[in-house]
């Protein structure tokens, strides 16, 4: 749900924001935490700067997600959901009827005591993990390993969801929300449903000052800046790009240029690309 704030100043004239109001609002499970975790102010690890326009905002705890799922027959009961600043989706507390504790995102639909299992025998319904291949064609899933056991890798994302589209041999072609078909193993675990929170993509900053907190510094246009700074830079008054194509900070092509890389080792699992209307 969003909730528009009222125009006390110009900051909050546009915002509009996520209700949290169903969210835990205390600590976090402290059993769950990441330890040694820092920000890298958008540093490699050399050092240098490998991603501008990083640094600042408020510090932030990591939760340890388990992207496996793979206490395989074990009941888990939903006891929580909760905010996480590290991505965009919610994070749901589980508890196992073993005693162990973990995270996993939260589906759409699920709520505080429903009960959660994963494995071959699990019943297909929201927030249950199966293999692909006890999946009925048609269904959404999110949180979907690309290796058995390996632990989900793609659509995890708020309000994301992909379809599972057909069975053959020992591969599912699975839908994803870019719209490219993909051949995963049947023996990849997937999600039922689609992950929560799918308002967040509607959401307004509202004031640069929030973006601060979120650890994004301000981006500056090429074309203000010195000509030995950017390619776009210099000429009297106000100027464009002025030349064949807009280009990076460092003379390469800043639209349309492709980077990934030939013959892939993945490219014989796509069955559509993304970019075939």
């Amino acid at each position: 749900m969003l909730i528009t704030r009222k125009p006390t100043s110009a900051g909050r004239r546009h915002q509009v924001v996520i209700d949290r109001s169903e969210l835990h609002s205390g600590a976090p499970e402290k059993s769950l935490l990441a330890s040694g975790h820092k920000k890298r102010q958008g540093r490699g690890y050399k050092g240098r700067i490998t991603v501008r326009h990083r640094g600042g905002g408020v510090k932030k705890k990591m939760r340890v997600i388990d992207w496996k799922r793979n206490k395989f027959g074990v009941p888990a009961t939903v006891k929580r959901l909760e905010y996480d600043p590290m991505r965009s989706a919610h994070l749901a507390l589980v508890y196992y009827a073993d005693g162990e504790k973990a995270y996993i995102l939260a589906p759409k639909g699920v709520a505080v005591g429903d009960v959660l299992v994963s494995g071959d025998t699990a019943e297909a319904k929201v927030g249950n993990a199966l293999p692909l291949k006890n999946i009925p064609v048609g269904m959404f899933v999110h949180n979907i390993e690309l290796r058995p056991g390996k632990g989900a890798q793609i659509v995890r994302g708020a309000g994301t969801a992909a379809v599972v589209s057909a069975k053959e041999g020992k591969h599912v072609t699975v839908q994803l929300p870019s719209k490219e078909m993909r051949l995963i193993s049947e023996d990849c675990l997937a999600t039922i449903g689609e992950v929560g929170n799918s308002e967040w993509k509607n959401r307004k900053i509202g004031k640069a000052g929030r973006k601060r907190l979120m650890g994004i510094r301000p981006a500056v246009r090429g074309t203000a800046q010195h000509p030995g700074s950017h390619p776009h830079g210099g000429g009297e008054g106000r100027s464009g790009v002025g030349m064949k194509y807009p280009k990076t900070p460092w003379g390469k092509h800043a639209l349309g240029k492709k980077t990934r890389k030939k013959n892939h080792r993945t490219d014989k699992f796509i069955v559509r690309d993304r970019r075939v209307k």
